[in-house]
Formats: C-alpha cells, structure tokens, sequence
C-alpha cells in the first residue's frame, strides 16, 4: 500500500487554494462541501471564485504565495499551470507542516485527492496513487451507478435509531443481526425508494421485534440472457442481500458469482441425470424459505413473465400471502438480438415483433402457426434449439416463404456466443446446440457477418 488513506474532518477548520482557474474552482467546491474556510491565492479569479469571494464565502489573497498564508490551515490545494510556481507553493506548504496537494504533479504532493463518491454521510474514495487518475473517475463512475442515491438518507436514519437499537437488543451477535435486516429490508426498502413513512414504520417493528425473525419475501429476478454486465442495478443488489438464492440452469456462472458469499444456492433447473424440479414443488420452497423469515431471490434467465413461468410463481406467492417484487431482465430477444446486431424492427423492413415458444403450452393450447405465417414482422423463437425444423416446416407449409431470412443465435452474450445467417428453409438441417434463439424475418439478413460461423449459412440461404 503506497498511501494511508483516511477522511479528514475540515468543518471550520482553514484551507488554502493556490490558482484561480476552472480547476481551482472545482477543488474549492469540495472543500466548501466539507466545511472549510478557504482562502484562494491568486491574481486572476475564474467567475465561479470571484461570484463566492464577492459573495463573502471565501477569502482572497492577490499576488503569490508566502509561508505565511500556510500557517494554520488543515491542507493545502496547488491548482496553477506554471511550473515554478507549482513548486515554490508546494515548498512552502511543506515548509509550514501543511498537507499539499499539487493537481496533476503527485510528485510534488504530500497526499492524493482521491475520486469521491458522495452520499453523505457516506463517502467512497478512489485513488490510482496517481497513476491514473482518468481510471480513478472511471471506477466513481461504475461505483455511482450501483450505489443508490438515496443511500445518504439511510445512513442518517441508522444513526438516529443507534442508540435505541442498542437499548432493546443488548446482545451483540443478535444486534448484528438486527442491522443486516436493516440493511435489507423493508426499512432499507422504504428509504431507497422515498417512503420515508414505510421505512420508519417498519424500523420501529423492527426495534421492538428485537432479534426474533419477521416475515421473508421473494424477489422474481430476471438474469437477462447471460452476460452479468446486463443485470440491471436492482438485481445486482438483490444478489448482495440474498439470503437464498433459488436459480434455474440456465443462470450463467458468472451471475451467480456476483451473489453474497454466504448465501444459500439452490439450483431447481433440469441438469444432467435428473429431472427437474415440478414447478409446484418450486412454489412449495419459495413459500417455505419466505415463512422462515428469508429473502429469497427467484433467479430466472432472462426475464421472469416472457417464457419463465414467472407468473405461475407470482399467482402461487400471492395466494399464500408471501410478499414479492418482481425485477424485470432483459429478455433473450432484446440480448442476443444486439449481441448478433440485428435490429428486431425496422423501418424499412419490420413493424412488429412476436416472441414464441416453439414448445407449446400446458392446458391444451396449440401453437398458431396459420397467424404466425401471416405476419410480416419479426419472429422470436426461444427454446427452438430442438424444434427449428417443425416451427419451419409448420410456417411454410402455413404460406410463408422459405427464402425468407433466419438467423440462429447460441448461446447469446456468453462464452461460446455463435450467430448463424440461414433461411427458413434451411432451418434445422444443421443441429443447433442450446440455449439457442431463432429470429425469422427480413431484419435476420443483417445479422453481424464477422463471425467465421456465419459464412456456410450466409453462402447457401
């Protein structure tokens, strides 16, 4: 470790900002975020620092630096392009016992400004030792997208519920506890989502239920089709606060890497040398795991209400009183359509898209190939791996025309993603390996061509 890092408390305390440009106004801002009394040295001021000293927020000191301007101040910030100057600033901060900063000269810095993520109270620091402090933004960055906005509020309401939690649960491990519901729950629920009456209402039921278990709930997630950089940010943190994860086959590895170390896994999908799991005895468990005061993560491979019997789940849930959230993921059609880069609609060539399952339904429904073959927009047929052939045979033989365009896509956005141009017609005298999606129609001829897997098909259709 090259740096100690640490927070330091700046609220009333003195600061000095040597520069008057566009980057002194932005160091500034931070140190006023922070509470500080600054004082900026400079013969030039940038709009923003001459608004805030007219304004009487700041103190300016015309002219260069001297030692005496250090005296007493917490830290000092060099934000000037002149070299000379950057280093005769930083010499007399050291001089005077000052942690310096110099913008863009860590060699001349005492300490690192680090890339910060503010929810306060809560704050993330970022720092490359600065080696890079482009790829310290870039990491803020990805942290600000997963940490809600509202994250401050639940830190503020923790600390004024501290000292009652402490009083009702005086058992250490069983407080423990209490604050991981907290956490993770309907309280933590309430304040991410601006119910602030919900969240104190349920914190309250939490304090005076103390240590003992309250109700659990089920969360339907969708998995989206493979990648994990397609999660949505709501799944990626349910996955954090899981207590069970209950996941078909089909969930990529790598999405299940990103859960909470010690949450429970349970795989319910079909696998090599047995059945899977009837989907009553799914129900059956994820009412069980949510009475026993759990969450309980529902993971479904793409999305849970397009072909993941997410709304069996959600009826058999509901009617037993267990509460559930439903987490949209992006569907098979969306993922591996962008994967193979064709456009579902288009303006020239497709106004509509249908999604099909080519396995059809329980409770006597066919399949209506005679509708499907009128349509002129794009097909979507998920879990086509096994069943190309008759889907294609059952749409010409229905009148649409064999030459109309086909591509199949195997195992879209991960390892192993194969994309294959064909038509209709060819459809299924190749085998096709699963998970596999079949997209039928006119947008299919523009499917990626740089995939050496796409040149047979592509020669022949």
């Amino acid at each position: 470790m090259d740096a100690y890092p640490l927070f330091l408390k700046l609220a009333g305390r003195a600061a000095v900002v040597v520069g008057g440009n566009a980057v002194a106004a932005r160091k500034l801002e931070l140190l006023r975020r922070a509470g500080a009394n600054v004082t900026v040295i400079a013969e030039r001021l940038h709009p923003a620092l001459a608004a805030a000293v007219e304004a009487g927020e700041l103190c300016h000191r015309p002219g260069p630096p001297e030692l005496a301007h250090f005296h007493g101040a917490a830290l000092a910030v060099v934000a000037v392009e002149e070299e000379a100057l950057a280093r005769r600033a930083a010499a007399l901060a050291q001089t005077a016992g000052v942690p310096v900063n110099v913008v863009d000269r860590p060699e001349l810095s005492s300490f690192i400004a680090p890339a910060v993520v503010d929810r306060s109270p809560v704050l993330v620091a970022i720092s490359t030792g600065g080696a890079s402090p482009l790829l310290a933004r870039e990491i803020r960055l990805a942290i600000e997208r997963l940490l809600p906005a509202a994250l401050g509020r639940l830190a503020h309401l923790a600390r004024q519920f501290r000292s009652a939690a402490k009083a009702a649960i005086p058992n250490t491990a069983a407080r423990r506890r209490f604050w991981e519901r907290f956490l993770s729950g309907a309280v933590a629920e309430g304040v991410l989502k601006g119910d602030e009456t919900r969240a104190r209402a349920a914190l309250l039921a939490l304090v005076n239920r103390g240590a003992s278990a309250g109700p659990g709930m089920v969360y339907l997630v969708g998995a989206g089709p493979g990648d994990p950089e397609l999660l949505t940010l709501r799944a990626h943190r349910l996955l954090h606060e899981a207590d069970v994860i209950v996941h078909d086959r089909l969930v990529d590895a790598r999405v299940l890497e990103l859960a909470r170390r010690d949450a429970e896994r349970i795989s319910v999908g079909k696998a090599e040398g047995r059945q899977p799991w009837p989907q009553e005895e799914i129900n059956a468990l994820l009412v069980g795991l949510a009475r026993e005061g759990k969450r309980v993560v529902r993971l479904k491979g793409g999305d849970p209400f397009v072909f993941g019997r997410g709304g069996e789940e959600l009826e058999a849930l509901r009617a037993r009183g267990i509460a559930i959230e439903v987490v949209p993921g992006i569907t098979a059609a969306l993922g591996c359509a962008a994967a193979a880069q064709i456009p579902l609609t288009h303006r020239a060539l497709s106004s509509s898209l249908t999604l099909l399952s080519a396995r059809p339904g329980t409770g006597g429904r066919g399949i209506d190939w005679a509708g499907l073959a009128r349509l002129e927009g794009t097909l979507a047929v998920y879990m086509g791996a096994g069943e190309a052939a008759h889907a294609a045979r059952e749409l010409i033989r229905h009148g649409r025309d064999p030459s109309t365009p086909a591509a199949v896509i195997e195992n879209g956005t991960r390892d192993g993603e194969r994309v294959r141009r064909s038509t209709l017609g060819r459809l299924g005298r190749e085998p096709i390996a699963a998970p596999a999606l079949i997209l039928v129609g006119e947008v299919a001829a523009l499917a990626r061509a740089d995939d050496v897997a796409a040149a047979p098909f592509a020669a022949s259709a």
